[in-house]
């Protein structure tokens, strides 16, 4: 096929996520490697979103696909019920990384049914139902997921899993109390307390969390935030589950975000970076009495693919190139340089309102010439698109969400190629200041 068949035969026989078919200019892709997309017209896109924020070592590194090889050679799949050397190997590896006593894995194959089996463990654990999640959140597209989800995704999957107590977020969409991060901090864990305390603490499971919230901001907390939040849920029995999906596997600058805290979370999930999405495979990390208390009570939930042998073969080499090239510290080096390039086009531009990032984490807000944010919560208007399109015509592959954009390189980036794209970014900016400036 060329471009142009490979197209129309996708559209005409696929559906698109989160898009009305009818609707997607689906980019070609051919090829990848390091940090290129690369189209079948000689196309060259640089990836700033390491694709859904999980390419994180890079395309089709060799030592990766050199594992690959190796593993379609051995065992590819056996049924979940069996002992395998890469069940063993990549739980025991897991369990030296991951923060305090996760030492016990449940396997998936992606990070929605992660959290699908977290809310099965955390409910048969406490034999509570109820369980507390973010609105800035996102957790999954399945039907719990969906609802614990507190993102707009979620409206249109409406009514799902019943027993959802959703909260505020510390950092609302508008902001600007003046208040500092600690204030901010005790504010938000005052209310929740109260919003337990209505809810019945003894009905309550668990809290499920992204450590930093991903496509809904890229929100790192504010200070003091992870630590009071633990030192909450423990004072009323309530379980907490960080899922890493997104900001695990050295996004942020380490290897899971909730060391930040640093706190140690009750259930640890996990999926994207853990193998770099060169397979599916995603995992459930359990604290010791949890894991315990299904030692001796069965675990009411099965996947065919549990512990699939090929894709964790794939996880163990991922995990390798991530630790063993540095890249979780190459997040850090060059964390700050992209701190430095957000705060020149700030400077520069009246349409910048403001960059976060933490790693290689990052994502910038647009404002209107009054300095109100450009976009309304859900509301996409007309200038991101062609902004988006921009990117897309002058190299850089990212993805706009409502009056922001993200910037979630893979982490093995050096400083030349974020300097470049930030130099088309640059130039896309210009454009969205001459449009706000009528």
């Amino acid at each position: 096929m060329n471009q142009q068949e490979t197209i129309e035969a996708c559209l005409e026989h696929t559906l698109y996520t989160w898009a009305a078919t009818g609707k997607v200019n689906p980019m070609p892709v051919e090829r990848a490697e390091g940090i290129w997309l690369y189209g079948p017209e000689g196309q060259k896109w640089l990836d700033f979103n390491s694709q859904l924020m999980s390419v994180n070592i890079g395309h089709s590194h060799p030592k990766v696909v050199e594992a690959m090889k190796r593993a379609a050679e051995g065992l590819i799949y056996a049924f979940p019920g069996t002992a395998t050397k890469a069940r063993a190997k990549l739980s025991k590896r897991l369990a030296e990384l991951t923060p305090g006593n996760l030492n016990t894995f449940f396997f998936t194959l992606g990070g929605a049914e992660a959290n699908e089996n977290a809310l099965k463990l955390v409910k048969q654990f406490t034999g509570r139902q109820k369980i507390i999640s973010r609105y800035r959140s996102y957790h999954g597209a399945t039907n719990g997921c969906m609802q614990l989800t507190g993102d707009p995704r979620r409206l249109a999957n409406e009514p799902g899993m019943p027993g959802v107590v959703r909260v505020m977020d510390p950092w609302p969409y508008e902001y600007s109390f003046g208040q500092s991060e600690e204030e901010i901090t005790a504010n938000n864990l005052r209310y929740l307390e109260e919003v337990i305390q209505y809810e019945g603490p003894h009905t309550i499971a668990a809290m499920f969390i992204e450590p930093v919230t991903g496509t809904n901001g890229i929100l790192p907390p504010p200070k003091g935030y992870l630590v009071g939040l633990r030192e909450l849920l423990t004072k009323y029995d309530i379980l907490l589950v960080a899922d890493e999906v997104m900001a695990g596997w050295g996004r942020t600058g380490k290897l899971f975000a909730c060391e930040h805290g640093p706190i140690v979370p009750d259930i640890m999930t996990m999926a994207k970076g853990l193998t770099s999405s060169y397979v599916p495979l995603g995992a459930v990390a359990i604290s010791d009495p949890i894991a315990d208390h299904f030692r001796e009570n069965v675990f009411w939930g099965g996947l065919t693919y549990n512990s699939h042998a090929f894709a964790m073969e794939v996880a163990l080499a991922t995990i390798d190139v991530l630790v063993g090239e540095g890249l979780v510290e190459n997040a850090v080096r060059m964390g700050e340089v992209m701190r430095g390039e957000m705060d020149r086009l700030q400077a520069k531009h009246p349409c910048f309102r403001e960059g976060r990032q933490i790693g290689l984490f990052g994502m910038v807000d647009l404002q209107d010439a009054d300095g109100n944010r450009l976009a309304k919560y859900n509301e996409t208007p007309p200038i991101m698109g062609k902004l988006g399109q921009f990117f897309r015509d002058n190299g850089l592959f990212t993805f706009i969400r409502w009056g922001s954009f993200m910037c979630n390189p893979p982490l093995c980036i050096n400083e030349s190629e974020i300097k470049q794209a930030f130099e088309i970014i640059d130039r896309g900016l210009d454009m969205v200041d001459d449009h706000i400036a009528g």
